[in-house]
């Protein structure tokens, strides 16, 4: 048996993230060779996520970046099973990681078919898997082009947004900061009412006479009572025409054109976990 040394375990370690002992007998079923051992963990790692392929991953970390001269913004969420693995630094690392390299991709496959540490993204995916015991996936995958884009990243990594401006303004940071605080907090369905599909309208429109049947208004007048409802719709659940958190006596729109009467969002991703 080869003999192996407190600093090939550690080498091994640093290089996985695996445990201590998961190292050494990977070294030792190895025969101390360091590339047979790395296999021997991925080996381990295919195993165990094809044991819990039918696993939830409903917790995680969600990351949104944006790229040096902020017109590009990508959010990632790196999904695992249970909180306490993905409030370690390690894991928010890797997922900080992923959403960095994102930044040079447009599809999640695209990202998982992209080399990270000597490895693509989807074999490290499935060494993580090995080595924390945990189903390990990319959830969500989404990009946001615009002449300024900026993020917000919700405490605890569970929510985040990119919001996208139609200039790069003196301010357009802080704007876009508040703003993506606003779709964070408040999740609209959509930009503004051309963005809502026109079956979630029509849905909210027979709700809304179904309502109005129970209180026993007429028929006649079910279509105008219902066109009003619709626009209150529209206030609550769109994001430029929500009541802005910061001063509600204006609308986020109307905020964004206090700052620059010429500004104006022009899109936003939003992911949440769960």
């Amino acid at each position: 048996m080869a003999k192996i040394t407190a600093a090939e375990v550690n080498k091994l370690r640093q290089a996985t993230g695996a445990g201590m002992m998961d190292c050494k007998k990977a070294l030792v079923e190895a025969e101390g060779d360091y590339d047979k051992a790395i296999e021997v963990l991925r080996k381990k790692g295919q195993k165990v996520a094809a044991n819990r392929a039918d696993r939830e991953s409903s917790e995680g970390a969600v990351i949104a970046t944006v790229n040096s001269d902020n017109t590009r913004g990508v959010i990632v969420s790196l999904n695992c099973e249970t909180d306490f693995v993905a409030k370690n630094d390690s894991f928010v690392q890797f997922a900080q990681d992923l959403a960095d390299l994102a930044l040079e991709t447009s599809s999640k496959e695209e990202l998982l078919g992209k080399q990270y540490k000597g490895i693509t993204v989807q074999e490290k995916l499935t060494e993580q898997t090995g080595v924390i015991g945990e189903k390990i996936e990319i959830g969500d995958f989404r990009t946001l082009e615009a002449p300024f884009v900026g993020s917000y990243i919700h405490a605890g990594n569970k929510i985040a947004v990119l919001t996208g401006l139609s200039a790069k303004t003196d301010n357009a940071e802080e704007v876009a900061k508040n703003v993506s605080m606003q779709a964070a907090a408040m999740n609209p369905v959509a930009l503004n009412e051309e963005g809502v599909d026109q079956s979630v309208v029509e849905k909210e429109i027979e709700i809304a006479k179904d309502q109005l049947r129970q209180e026993g208004k007429p028929e006649e007048m079910l279509d105008n009572i219902a066109k009003g409802k619709i626009k209150r719709f529209f206030k609550d659940n769109t994001l430029v025409n929500q009541d802005f958190i910061k001063d509600s006596k204006m609308s986020v729109g109307e905020y964004v054109k206090s700052e620059d009467a010429n500004l104006k969002v022009v899109g936003f991703e939003r992911v949440a976990l769960g």
